[in-house]
Protein backbone atom coordinates (compact mmCIF):
# COMPACT_ATOMS: atom_id res chain seq x y z
CA UNK A 1 0.00 0.00 0.00
CA UNK A 2 1.31 3.41 -1.01
CA UNK A 3 0.43 6.36 1.21
CA UNK A 4 2.58 8.85 -0.67
CA UNK A 5 1.02 11.80 -2.50
CA UNK A 6 2.06 13.03 -5.93
CA UNK A 7 3.90 16.23 -6.68
CA UNK A 8 0.83 18.18 -7.76
CA UNK A 9 -0.98 17.38 -4.52
CA UNK A 10 2.13 18.13 -2.44
CA UNK A 11 2.48 21.54 -4.07
CA UNK A 12 -1.20 22.38 -3.60
CA UNK A 13 -1.07 21.28 0.03
CA UNK A 14 1.96 23.50 0.63
CA UNK A 15 0.23 26.48 -0.99
CA UNK A 16 -2.94 26.00 1.07
CA UNK A 17 -0.91 25.58 4.26
CA UNK A 18 0.94 28.84 3.61
CA UNK A 19 -2.26 30.67 2.65
CA UNK A 20 -3.99 29.54 5.85
CA UNK A 21 -1.00 30.59 7.94
CA UNK A 22 -0.53 34.02 6.33
CA UNK A 23 -4.03 35.08 5.30
CA UNK A 24 -6.58 33.27 7.48
CA UNK A 25 -5.16 32.42 10.92
CA UNK A 26 -4.47 36.09 11.79
CA UNK A 27 -8.15 36.88 11.22
CA UNK A 28 -9.20 34.64 14.12
CA UNK A 29 -7.52 36.88 16.68
CA UNK A 30 -9.73 39.91 16.03
CA UNK A 31 -13.21 39.57 17.54
CA UNK A 32 -14.45 42.21 15.09
CA UNK A 33 -14.06 39.64 12.33
CA UNK A 34 -16.79 37.37 13.78
CA UNK A 35 -20.50 37.65 13.15
CA UNK A 36 -23.03 37.28 15.97
CA UNK A 37 -23.14 33.51 15.45
CA UNK A 38 -19.42 32.91 15.89
CA UNK A 39 -18.37 32.67 12.26
CA UNK A 40 -16.43 34.93 9.92
CA UNK A 41 -18.34 38.03 8.83
CA UNK A 42 -19.72 37.75 5.33
CA UNK A 43 -18.11 40.96 4.07
CA UNK A 44 -14.69 39.75 5.24
CA UNK A 45 -15.38 36.31 3.79
CA UNK A 46 -16.03 37.81 0.36
CA UNK A 47 -12.67 39.59 0.51
CA UNK A 48 -10.94 36.41 1.59
CA UNK A 49 -12.56 34.35 -1.18
CA UNK A 50 -11.29 36.84 -3.75
CA UNK A 51 -7.78 36.29 -2.44
CA UNK A 52 -8.24 32.51 -2.63
CA UNK A 53 -9.33 32.79 -6.26
CA UNK A 54 -6.38 35.08 -7.05
CA UNK A 55 -4.09 32.44 -5.52
CA UNK A 56 -5.70 29.81 -7.81
CA UNK A 57 -6.72 27.65 -4.85
CA UNK A 58 -10.49 27.90 -5.30
CA UNK A 59 -12.71 24.80 -5.06
CA UNK A 60 -10.08 22.04 -5.34
CA UNK A 61 -12.81 19.37 -5.33
CA UNK A 62 -14.44 20.69 -8.52
CA UNK A 63 -13.34 19.56 -12.03
CA UNK A 64 -10.89 21.87 -13.79
CA UNK A 65 -13.30 22.57 -16.66
CA UNK A 66 -15.79 23.94 -14.10
CA UNK A 67 -13.35 26.27 -12.39
CA UNK A 68 -11.84 23.98 -9.73
CA UNK A 69 -8.57 22.12 -9.29
CA UNK A 70 -9.85 18.65 -10.12
CA UNK A 71 -8.90 16.64 -7.02
CA UNK A 72 -10.77 13.47 -6.07
CA UNK A 73 -11.50 12.11 -2.57
CA UNK A 74 -7.87 11.25 -1.65
CA UNK A 75 -6.66 14.68 -2.69
CA UNK A 76 -9.55 16.27 -0.86
CA UNK A 77 -8.56 14.39 2.31
CA UNK A 78 -5.12 16.01 2.26
CA UNK A 79 -6.31 19.49 1.34
CA UNK A 80 -9.41 19.71 3.53
CA UNK A 81 -7.40 18.77 6.59
CA UNK A 82 -4.95 21.55 5.79
CA UNK A 83 -7.74 24.10 5.27
CA UNK A 84 -9.44 23.41 8.56
CA UNK A 85 -6.32 24.14 10.54
CA UNK A 86 -8.22 27.43 10.74
CA UNK A 87 -11.85 27.58 11.78
CA UNK A 88 -12.43 29.97 8.84
CA UNK A 89 -10.56 27.83 6.33
CA UNK A 90 -13.04 25.55 4.53
CA UNK A 91 -15.61 28.24 3.75
CA UNK A 92 -12.86 30.47 2.36
CA UNK A 93 -11.92 27.82 -0.23
CA UNK A 94 -15.60 26.93 -0.97
CA UNK A 95 -15.16 23.54 0.68
CA UNK A 96 -17.55 23.90 3.62
CA UNK A 97 -20.82 22.10 4.31
CA UNK A 98 -23.49 22.14 3.06
CA UNK A 99 -22.32 23.68 -0.24
CA UNK A 100 -19.59 21.06 -0.61
CA UNK A 101 -22.01 18.13 -0.53
CA UNK A 102 -24.56 19.91 -2.69
CA UNK A 103 -21.99 20.66 -5.38
CA UNK A 104 -20.95 17.02 -5.36
CA UNK A 105 -24.43 15.58 -5.80
CA UNK A 106 -25.43 18.13 -8.45
CA UNK A 107 -22.28 17.40 -10.42
CA UNK A 108 -23.00 13.69 -10.10
CA UNK A 109 -26.67 13.45 -11.08
CA UNK A 110 -28.05 16.78 -12.38
CA UNK A 111 -28.89 17.36 -16.03
CA UNK A 112 -26.70 19.79 -18.03
CA UNK A 113 -29.46 22.40 -17.77
CA UNK A 114 -29.76 21.90 -14.01
CA UNK A 115 -25.99 22.17 -13.60
CA UNK A 116 -25.93 25.48 -15.42
CA UNK A 117 -28.77 26.95 -13.38
CA UNK A 118 -28.31 25.39 -9.94
CA UNK A 119 -24.69 24.25 -9.69
CA UNK A 120 -22.56 26.82 -11.50
CA UNK A 121 -23.52 29.74 -9.18
CA UNK A 122 -22.57 27.67 -6.10
CA UNK A 123 -19.21 26.75 -7.61
CA UNK A 124 -18.57 30.41 -8.41
CA UNK A 125 -19.41 31.39 -4.83
CA UNK A 126 -22.20 33.66 -6.01
CA UNK A 127 -24.87 31.85 -3.94
CA UNK A 128 -25.03 29.53 -0.95
CA UNK A 129 -27.10 26.35 -0.83
CA UNK A 130 -28.88 24.02 1.56
CA UNK A 131 -30.07 20.39 1.75
CA UNK A 132 -33.53 20.01 3.28
CA UNK A 133 -34.16 16.50 4.53
CA UNK A 134 -34.42 16.25 8.35
CA UNK A 135 -37.86 16.59 9.96
CA UNK A 136 -39.39 16.77 13.43
CA UNK A 137 -40.82 13.52 14.82
CA UNK A 138 -42.48 11.46 13.52
CA UNK A 139 -40.69 12.54 10.34
CA UNK A 140 -37.38 11.47 8.88
CA UNK A 141 -34.05 11.90 10.60
CA UNK A 142 -31.41 9.21 10.32
CA UNK A 143 -34.07 7.09 8.58
CA UNK A 144 -35.15 8.88 5.35
CA UNK A 145 -37.96 6.36 4.88
CA UNK A 146 -39.85 8.16 7.69
CA UNK A 147 -40.08 11.42 5.73
CA UNK A 148 -43.51 13.03 6.02
CA UNK A 149 -43.14 16.03 3.70
CA UNK A 150 -45.15 15.25 0.57
CA UNK A 151 -45.01 16.23 -3.09
CA UNK A 152 -48.28 15.45 -4.85
CA UNK A 153 -49.07 15.69 -8.56
CA UNK A 154 -51.78 18.13 -9.61
CA UNK A 155 -52.32 19.46 -13.14
CA UNK A 156 -48.82 18.49 -14.19
CA UNK A 157 -47.18 20.21 -11.21
CA UNK A 158 -45.79 19.11 -7.84
CA UNK A 159 -47.44 20.53 -4.71
CA UNK A 160 -45.10 20.45 -1.70
CA UNK A 161 -46.46 20.35 1.84
CA UNK A 162 -44.59 19.64 5.05
CA UNK A 163 -42.03 20.73 7.59
CA UNK A 164 -38.24 20.44 7.90
CA UNK A 165 -35.87 21.44 10.68
CA UNK A 166 -32.18 21.72 11.56
CA UNK A 167 -31.60 22.61 7.92
CA UNK A 168 -28.04 23.88 7.77
CA UNK A 169 -27.38 27.15 5.98
CA UNK A 170 -31.03 27.83 5.14
CA UNK A 171 -31.07 31.45 6.32
CA UNK A 172 -28.35 32.43 3.81
CA UNK A 173 -29.10 29.94 1.02
CA UNK A 174 -30.55 30.74 -2.40
CA UNK A 175 -30.49 27.22 -3.85
CA UNK A 176 -32.09 24.27 -2.05
CA UNK A 177 -32.35 20.51 -2.53
CA UNK A 178 -35.52 19.15 -0.93
CA UNK A 179 -36.37 15.51 -0.19
CA UNK A 180 -40.11 14.75 -0.21
CA UNK A 181 -42.37 11.70 -0.33
CA UNK A 182 -44.00 11.19 -3.73
CA UNK A 183 -45.55 7.72 -3.35
CA UNK A 184 -46.22 4.88 -0.94
CA UNK A 185 -43.94 2.55 -2.87
CA UNK A 186 -41.87 0.40 -0.53
CA UNK A 187 -38.61 1.37 -2.23
CA UNK A 188 -38.85 4.35 -4.60
CA UNK A 189 -41.06 6.58 -2.47
CA UNK A 190 -38.89 9.70 -2.23
CA UNK A 191 -37.98 12.35 -4.78
CA UNK A 192 -35.40 15.14 -4.70
CA UNK A 193 -36.46 18.62 -5.84
CA UNK A 194 -34.62 21.86 -6.57
CA UNK A 195 -36.09 25.14 -5.41
CA UNK A 196 -35.02 28.76 -5.06
CA UNK A 197 -35.35 31.10 -2.11
CA UNK A 198 -37.75 33.26 -4.13
CA UNK A 199 -40.16 30.43 -4.93
CA UNK A 200 -43.52 31.06 -3.19
CA UNK A 201 -45.20 28.58 -0.86
CA UNK A 202 -42.55 28.15 1.82
CA UNK A 203 -40.97 30.10 4.66
CA UNK A 204 -38.34 29.92 7.36
CA UNK A 205 -40.25 29.58 10.63
CA UNK A 206 -37.22 30.17 12.83
CA UNK A 207 -33.45 29.92 13.13
CA UNK A 208 -32.85 27.32 15.82
CA UNK A 209 -30.26 28.24 18.42
CA UNK A 210 -27.57 25.63 19.05
CA UNK A 211 -24.79 24.99 21.55
CA UNK A 212 -21.88 25.78 19.28
CA UNK A 213 -20.88 28.41 16.74
CA UNK A 214 -22.95 28.20 13.57
CA UNK A 215 -22.35 27.82 9.87
CA UNK A 216 -23.49 30.80 7.80
CA UNK A 217 -27.26 30.56 7.60
CA UNK A 218 -27.59 28.60 10.83
CA UNK A 219 -29.91 25.64 11.34
CA UNK A 220 -33.48 26.48 10.46
CA UNK A 221 -37.02 25.19 10.61
CA UNK A 222 -38.82 25.38 7.26
CA UNK A 223 -42.53 25.16 6.50
CA UNK A 224 -43.87 24.22 3.07
CA UNK A 225 -47.48 25.22 2.47
CA UNK A 226 -48.33 24.42 -1.13
CA UNK A 227 -45.08 25.25 -2.91
CA UNK A 228 -45.56 24.49 -6.63
CA UNK A 229 -42.68 23.07 -8.71
CA UNK A 230 -42.36 21.91 -12.32
CA UNK A 231 -40.91 18.59 -13.46
CA UNK A 232 -37.69 20.38 -14.42
CA UNK A 233 -37.07 20.82 -10.69
CA UNK A 234 -36.88 17.03 -10.12
CA UNK A 235 -33.31 15.87 -9.48
CA UNK A 236 -32.27 12.47 -10.90
CA UNK A 237 -35.86 11.35 -11.54
CA UNK A 238 -39.08 10.66 -9.70
CA UNK A 239 -38.66 8.10 -6.92
CA UNK A 240 -34.86 8.50 -6.81
CA UNK A 241 -34.73 10.68 -3.71
CA UNK A 242 -33.27 8.02 -1.43
CA UNK A 243 -30.51 7.36 -3.94
CA UNK A 244 -29.76 11.09 -4.14
CA UNK A 245 -29.50 11.17 -0.36
CA UNK A 246 -27.22 8.13 -0.21
CA UNK A 247 -24.89 9.44 -2.90
CA UNK A 248 -24.67 12.88 -1.33
CA UNK A 249 -24.24 11.86 2.29
CA UNK A 250 -21.60 9.21 1.63
CA UNK A 251 -18.83 11.59 0.59
CA UNK A 252 -20.25 14.42 2.73
CA UNK A 253 -19.73 12.39 5.89
CA UNK A 254 -16.15 11.74 4.89
CA UNK A 255 -15.42 15.37 4.08
CA UNK A 256 -16.58 16.28 7.58
CA UNK A 257 -13.92 13.90 8.90
CA UNK A 258 -11.26 15.42 6.65
CA UNK A 259 -11.97 18.86 8.05
CA UNK A 260 -12.23 17.70 11.67
CA UNK A 261 -8.73 16.24 11.47
CA UNK A 262 -7.42 19.73 10.76
CA UNK A 263 -9.16 21.11 13.84
CA UNK A 264 -7.77 18.31 15.98
CA UNK A 265 -4.24 18.98 14.74
CA UNK A 266 -4.67 22.66 15.57
CA UNK A 267 -5.80 21.80 19.11
CA UNK A 268 -2.70 19.66 19.67
CA UNK A 269 -0.43 22.44 18.42
CA UNK A 270 -2.06 25.01 20.71
CA UNK A 271 -1.74 22.71 23.72
CA UNK A 272 1.86 21.82 22.87
CA UNK A 273 2.85 25.46 22.51
CA UNK A 274 1.18 26.38 25.80
CA UNK A 275 2.76 23.45 27.66
CA UNK A 276 6.20 24.42 26.36
CA UNK A 277 5.85 27.91 27.86
CA UNK A 278 3.88 27.31 31.07
CA UNK A 279 5.90 26.43 34.15
CA UNK A 280 4.77 25.34 37.59
CA UNK A 281 6.46 23.81 40.64
CA UNK A 282 9.85 24.22 39.01
CA UNK A 283 9.11 22.35 35.80
CA UNK A 284 7.52 23.15 32.47
CA UNK A 285 4.27 21.37 31.67
CA UNK A 286 5.74 19.86 28.51
CA UNK A 287 8.32 18.03 30.64
CA UNK A 288 5.70 16.35 32.78
CA UNK A 289 5.04 12.73 31.88
CA UNK A 290 1.28 13.15 32.30
CA UNK A 291 1.22 15.93 29.69
CA UNK A 292 3.42 13.97 27.31
CA UNK A 293 1.02 11.04 27.58
CA UNK A 294 -1.97 13.22 26.70
CA UNK A 295 -0.21 14.75 23.70
CA UNK A 296 1.08 11.37 22.55
CA UNK A 297 -2.39 9.85 22.77
CA UNK A 298 -3.86 12.77 20.81
CA UNK A 299 -1.25 12.45 18.07
CA UNK A 300 -1.87 8.71 17.80
CA UNK A 301 -5.65 9.19 17.64
CA UNK A 302 -5.29 11.72 14.82
CA UNK A 303 -3.00 9.44 12.84
CA UNK A 304 -5.46 6.57 13.18
CA UNK A 305 -8.21 8.89 11.97
CA UNK A 306 -6.15 9.95 8.96
CA UNK A 307 -5.59 6.34 7.95
CA UNK A 308 -9.31 5.53 8.26
CA UNK A 309 -10.25 8.60 6.21
CA UNK A 310 -7.69 7.93 3.51
CA UNK A 311 -8.70 4.26 3.20
CA UNK A 312 -12.33 5.26 2.72
CA UNK A 313 -11.33 7.96 0.21
CA UNK A 314 -9.18 5.48 -1.72
CA UNK A 315 -12.01 2.98 -1.90
CA UNK A 316 -14.39 5.67 -3.14
CA UNK A 317 -11.95 6.59 -5.89
CA UNK A 318 -11.74 2.95 -6.91
CA UNK A 319 -15.45 2.47 -7.37
CA UNK A 320 -16.67 1.30 -3.97
CA UNK A 321 -19.43 3.04 -2.04
CA UNK A 322 -17.23 2.40 1.01
CA UNK A 323 -20.23 2.62 3.34
CA UNK A 324 -18.73 0.67 6.21
CA UNK A 325 -15.40 2.48 5.82
CA UNK A 326 -17.08 5.88 5.94
CA UNK A 327 -19.03 4.87 9.04
CA UNK A 328 -15.83 3.68 10.73
CA UNK A 329 -14.08 6.95 9.85
CA UNK A 330 -17.07 9.02 10.99
CA UNK A 331 -17.09 7.39 14.43
CA UNK A 332 -13.32 7.47 14.87
CA UNK A 333 -12.78 11.08 13.82
CA UNK A 334 -15.82 12.58 15.55
CA UNK A 335 -14.81 10.93 18.82
CA UNK A 336 -11.14 11.83 18.56
CA UNK A 337 -12.03 15.47 17.84
CA UNK A 338 -13.97 15.67 21.08
CA UNK A 339 -11.28 13.88 23.10
CA UNK A 340 -8.37 15.84 21.66
CA UNK A 341 -9.97 19.26 22.11
CA UNK A 342 -11.09 18.39 25.64
CA UNK A 343 -7.57 17.29 26.59
CA UNK A 344 -6.09 20.40 24.97
CA UNK A 345 -8.34 22.57 27.13
CA UNK A 346 -7.29 20.57 30.19
CA UNK A 347 -3.63 21.16 29.39
CA UNK A 348 -4.18 24.87 28.81
CA UNK A 349 -6.32 25.31 31.93
CA UNK A 350 -8.20 28.59 32.25
CA UNK A 351 -6.65 29.89 29.03
CA UNK A 352 -8.11 26.96 27.09
CA UNK A 353 -11.54 27.44 28.63
CA UNK A 354 -11.59 31.19 27.96
CA UNK A 355 -12.44 33.01 24.77
CA UNK A 356 -8.81 34.13 24.61
CA UNK A 357 -8.25 30.71 23.03
CA UNK A 358 -9.90 29.21 19.97
CA UNK A 359 -10.12 25.91 21.88
CA UNK A 360 -13.41 26.79 23.55
CA UNK A 361 -14.88 27.54 20.07
CA UNK A 362 -13.68 24.11 18.90
CA UNK A 363 -15.10 22.42 21.99
CA UNK A 364 -18.59 23.81 21.44
CA UNK A 365 -18.42 23.15 17.71
CA UNK A 366 -17.01 19.64 18.09
CA UNK A 367 -19.95 18.23 20.06
CA UNK A 368 -22.10 18.24 16.95
CA UNK A 369 -19.63 15.91 15.23
CA UNK A 370 -21.10 13.00 17.21
CA UNK A 371 -24.56 13.79 15.78
CA UNK A 372 -24.44 15.33 12.31
CA UNK A 373 -24.81 13.11 9.22
CA UNK A 374 -25.73 10.16 11.39
CA UNK A 375 -25.20 9.73 15.12
CA UNK A 376 -22.43 7.45 16.36
CA UNK A 377 -24.92 4.74 17.28
CA UNK A 378 -26.43 4.72 13.78
CA UNK A 379 -23.02 4.22 12.21
CA UNK A 380 -22.26 1.42 14.65
CA UNK A 381 -25.44 -0.27 13.41
CA UNK A 382 -24.29 0.21 9.80
CA UNK A 383 -20.94 -1.42 10.56
CA UNK A 384 -22.67 -4.31 12.32
CA UNK A 385 -24.96 -4.85 9.34
CA UNK A 386 -22.01 -5.21 6.98
CA UNK A 387 -20.21 -7.44 9.45
CA UNK A 388 -23.16 -9.84 9.60
CA UNK A 389 -23.66 -10.16 5.84
CA UNK A 390 -22.84 -13.66 4.54
CA UNK A 391 -19.64 -13.76 2.48
CA UNK A 392 -19.34 -9.99 2.84
CA UNK A 393 -15.53 -10.05 3.03
CA UNK A 394 -15.74 -7.39 5.72
CA UNK A 395 -12.05 -7.84 6.52
CA UNK A 396 -10.89 -7.59 2.90
CA UNK A 397 -7.73 -5.61 2.14
CA UNK A 398 -9.05 -4.72 -1.31
CA UNK A 399 -11.59 -2.22 -2.50
CA UNK A 400 -14.31 -4.02 -0.55
CA UNK A 401 -17.94 -4.61 -1.35
CA UNK A 402 -21.11 -2.65 -0.71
Amino acid sequence: MDFSIDKKLQNTQAKIKLFVKKKILPLEDNKENYDSYGNIKLALLRELRTKVKDAKLWAPQIPVNQGGLGFGPTGMAVLYEEMNYSIFGPVAFNCAAPDDGNMYILNKVATPEQKEKWLAPIIAGDVRSSFAMTEPAPGGGSDPNMIQTTAKRSNGKWIITGRKWYITGAAEADHFILIARTSDDARDNLTAFLFHRDDPGWKIARRIGIMGPEEHGGHCELIFDGMILDDERVLMGEGKGLKVTQIRLGLARLTHCMRWLGLARRAVDIATHYAALREGFGIKLIDRESIQMKLGQAAMDIEIGRVMVMRAAWRLENGSKARQDISIAKIQVSQLLNRVVSDAIQICGAFGYSKDSILEWMYRYGRQALLVDGATEVHQMVISRFLRQPDAEFWSWGIGID
